[in-house]
């Protein structure tokens, strides 16, 4: 990748998304990343897209033979939403991969999967080597079988260009202003959802500074404290 591509920011207009084999399976090996933390990362980073309105793949592999489906939670961000299915560990060997990207006609491709150390790593290489695209890798949407196996495929990605990036780097990136009022409302959803304590300050921001409602499907009463008669012995 040029020097001039990785100063280019990405948009929702430059770039495109893959999840890779966010199946059961895959997720059991994982040790790189708690693995609820994982999906939490994962989801979030599919309904930034969907915001966003950038092109998304799906890939698979084995699933009915070995490896299960892919996240519910995942899939459910894109209902009716195609999955590539796949027999090799690079998902560039499927050619319905290499035509779904090339449809997309955005050389910016954002990727998240399991392992990182395997399927992460060669499509990455091929991606850039055979397709000329410009690879920035979630590594927190992505895990290895252990932190040494995850780290290492990171870097040996970064020493071909791959630049590293993790979730919620791309929602703001994409957002970048949050004067874009137009997405401004779904991202602080997103955030609020699936940040963590940055989602919890969000939370008190509206509700104790802004005193906006509690961010509730339905109210809840708060009594009033009531004081028991304290008995001294």
């Amino acid at each position: 990748m040029s020097t001039q591509a990785k100063l280019e920011v990405l948009t929702p207009r430059n770039s495109q998304l893959i999840f890779i084999d966010h199946q059961p399976q895959m997720a059991f090996g994982v040790q790189s990343i708690d693995r609820q933390t994982l999906k939490n990362n994962t989801v979030g980073l599919a309904k930034a897209a969907k915001i966003f309105d950038v092109p998304t793949t799906i890939t698979t592999v084995e699933s009915q033979s070995f490896s299960g489906f892919t996240y519910p939670e995942l899939l459910d961000v894109f209902p009716g939403k195609q999955v590539l299915e796949r027999s090799s560990m690079n998902s560039w060997d499927d050619q319905k991969v290499r035509d779904a990207l090339a449809a997309n006609g955005r050389k910016k491709v954002v990727v998240a999967g399991l392992w990182t150390e395997v399927c992460n790593t060669t499509f990455a290489l091929c991606a850039m080597l055979e397709g000329d695209y410009q690879i920035y890798m979630v590594t927190d949407a992505s895990g290895g079988t252990s932190k040494e196996a995850h780290d290492m495929a990171i870097m040996r990605m970064v020493q071909a260009g791959v630049v590293p990036v993790t979730w919620q780097q791309v929602l703001l990136e994409w957002q970048r202003d949050w004067n874009n009022r137009g997405t401004y409302d779904a991202v602080m959803a997103v955030a609020k959802e699936h940040s963590g304590a940055y989602g919890m300050g969000v939370d008190y921001a509206y509700t104790m500074v802004h005193k906006s409602a509690q961010r509730t499907q339905t109210p809840h009463e708060a009594l009033a404290p009531v004081h028991a008669p304290v008995i001294e012995r």
